[in-house]
């Protein structure tokens, strides 16, 4: 099974030499299978307008050039960094839900052409799917049901589930554990951040996939350890395809 994506990808860039077979792969959400026309920059500003920050200020510009740098983390750790006192950063993260939730009610949540399909795909090939992201839980929902993708992949995940969000490892190594995985080497991690790549090299998976349509460039993904960029998530089958052939 295969979908038409252009020039083929060779799969030695994914590491293929590296695991003699997929069996799981993680998939971050804004970005790489979803995009939200802006959503999470607009809540973000929201949020610190809401915490006290005034918009316009150098300071308020700083906190949002951060939150664009730290796209793919855990949205309350990237509060925390931002805000000193617990309690603030807290508010902050729980404002950001609430204008996220709001934006969300008004449209502009739709899926990347293709993520439809590429799920699909992975999924009938054998490969078990993890939707992973840095929203809170409830949050993920709600992107989830506005899609209408509840129950679209084996798994979903969000820092809260595993313990720490990304660029930390541990939402990839919850998915192998709730799986059933035997080696995370059977693992390929996909996303649109610097984040989702770091995640992906220090959870030890097998390939390390960047995708073009979210928020960092080619060379940012790489700089990472991305072990092979392509276009967009459409693009996986073609650069897996010969991989899941031995499954």
């Amino acid at each position: 099974m295969s979908m038409d994506s252009g020039k083929r990808i060779n799969a030695d860039d994914a590491g293929a030499h590296r695991a003699q077979r997929l069996r799981l792969a993680v998939l971050d959400m804004v970005g790489t299978t979803i995009t939200d026309d802006g959503l999470t920059e607009r809540a973000m500003s929201r949020a610190l307008q809401e915490t006290g920050v005034e918009p316009g200020s150098p300071r308020f510009e700083s906190m949002l050039g951060y939150a664009r740098d730290t796209m793919g983390f855990s949205k309350l750790t990237v509060f925390s960094h931002l805000f000193e006192e617990a309690q603030r950063a807290e508010s902050a993260n729980k404002a950001f839900e609430r204008a996220y939730d709001d934006l969300i009610a008004d449209g502009g949540v739709r899926a990347i052409p293709g993520a439809e399909e590429t799920i699909d795909w992975l999924r009938d090939s054998g490969v078990k799917v993890c939707l992973a992201t840095g929203f809170g839980r409830h949050t993920q929902n709600m992107v989830l049901e506005s899609l209408g993708w509840m129950g679209k992949a084996d798994l979903s995940l969000c820092p809260a589930d595993a313990g720490r969000g990304r660029p930390y490892p541990d939402m990839i190594l919850t998915a192998v554990l709730a799986l059933d995985l035997d080696d995370v080497r059977e693992v390929v991690v996909v996303g649109d951040t610097s984040s989702d790549m770091l995640s992906g090299v220090r959870s030890g998976a097998s390939a390390v996939v960047g995708v073009l349509t979210g928020f960092h460039s080619e060379a940012a993904l790489r700089a990472a350890g991305a072990t092979a960029v392509v276009p967009s998530v459409k693009n996986l089958p073609a650069l897996l395809e010969p991989r899941a052939a031995r499954l």
